[in-house]
């Protein structure tokens, strides 16, 4: 197990891992779950179901999964009136911007161990979530950088643990670590709402260390029909130090809570899975406080500073399964979710304009010699956007509207009965 940690911890950094789509949560955890949309906390498909639900390894075989993700967003703002220049405004240029860095890799890995008939041990390392922009303008008006964007990574690891405590009934208790880093540029404008202007843009990457816990119930209630339920904490993330002037709270930057609860209808070759999951966005400050009057009210960094005025939101995901065709296993996948961000916090927002709503997911596995499989999956989630009036331009006669798109293509070996 040291080793396998040794491995994963190595590989893992290699890649970049920022994305967005639920949020800036993964839309899914494990090829074959991001290939149902992330939809299957009450099925056992592979070791990363550990990563969703740590109940769901009691009913697999010893196995190894290792998964590459390359993901694709593109990301833009626009303006449109142009700035009143009133003493006291915070007028943009007009015109529409798009963001530049548009590639991501990143891995996800694991494996699980049967201890004894009924405790199963598995260690998961993934690419948490994240976010990224990159524009090529000074957007905010900042002379000391030719750009402005942000750049949030988030990479985690499970340890789970999971007890049979009755026939086709499993609980499961994951310890969680958390490291993440962070960078921003173009921000200084923003100085004189700062209570750390030495500290708000433009400084080298600061990283931050947390832990905490995910607990989860798999169980089959009827021949046909399961069901499955988790709970992840909120992880604890120490300070991004040098962004203390920026975030709430001296740069603190939780990772919110998050359930996911969901029944599997499983009729011979087929499953169909309906989940639905919540993200608490709403609990972390510096996610969750209002540009405005927060703005106003009280500085960047501050107990009460802004923030991006993300909402808590609600997922709802489907996946259809079909493990009947001469080896192979055919999945589809549909999810919406509602926006986190609100009109009012879009000038925040163009830094992260996580805005998308609707995925579609498709994959095919293939079943290989020595129980092993090779399984490819595709997302696409369609574009989004949102529009909102400059809240810093008297008399409002600027709009913002943010919009993104992506897609996402993964390839996964795996192998079981070691």
């Amino acid at each position: 197990m040291k080793k396998l940690l040794l491995v994963l911890l190595v590989f893992g950094f290699i890649f970049q891992t920022s994305f967005a789509t639920d949020g800036y949560y993964r839309h899914g955890y494990g090829i074959k779950y991001s290939a149902l949309a992330g939809s299957g906390v009450a099925v056992s498909l592979s070791s990363l179901g550990a990563i969703t639900n740590p109940a769901s390894i009691s009913n697999l075989n010893n196995g190894f999964e290792i998964n590459v993700s390359y993901f694709s967003p593109e990301r833009y703002y626009n303006v449109t009136g142009n700035p009143s220049g009133f003493p006291g405004t915070f007028g943009l240029m007009p015109g529409k911007v798009e963001s530049e860095q548009t590639s991501f890799y990143f891995p996800t890995l694991g494996g699980n161990l049967k201890l004894t008939d009924k405790v199963t041990v598995a260690l998961s390392l993934y690419g948490n979530g994240g976010m990224n922009s990159d524009y090529p303008v000074m957007t905010f008006g900042d002379p000391t950088s030719p750009g402005t964007g942000v750049n949030i990574e988030q990479m985690f690891g499970n340890l789970s643990i999971a007890y049979k405590f009755a026939n086709n009934h499993s609980i499961g208790i994951a310890g969680i670590v958390g490291w993440q880093r962070f960078a921003a540029k173009g921000l200084i404008a923003f100085s004189n709402f700062s209570s750390d202007p030495a500290n708000l843009t433009g400084n080298a990457w600061s990283t931050a260390l947390g832990f905490g816990f995910k607990v989860g119930y798999q169980g089959k209630w009827m021949d046909d029909l399961s069901f499955g339920a988790s709970y992840q904490s909120k992880i604890y993330m120490s300070e991004f130090d040098r962004y203390a002037g920026l975030f709430a709270q001296a740069g603190d930057f939780d990772v919110p809570a998050n359930w996911q609860a969901g029944f599997a209808f499983t009729p011979g070759d087929w499953k169909f899975l309906v989940d639905v999951k919540q993200i608490l966005y709403g609990d972390v400050k510096s996610i969750a406080n209002q540009m405005l009057p927060k703005l106003q009210t009280a500085l960047l960094g501050n107990e009460e500073g802004a923030g991006f005025g993300w909402k808590n939101i609600l997922i709802f995901k489907y996946g259809i399964m079909f493990s009947g065709f001469c080896g192979w296993d055919l999945m589809a996948g549909y999810s919406f979710n509602q926006n986190p961000v609100t009109e009012e916090n879009v000038m925040f927002n163009i830094l992260a304009p996580a805005v998308i709503q609707n995925h579609l997911t498709f994959g095919v596995t293939k079943k290989l010699a020595r129980s092993s499989e090779l399984t490819v999956a595709f997302m696409y989630a369609f574009e989004q956007s949102l529009k909102g009036a400059n809240q810093l331009e008297v008399p409002r006669q600027q709009s913002i509207e943010i919009g993104m798109k992506q897609w996402q293509v993964e390839v996964g070996y795996a192998f079981s009965s070691f």
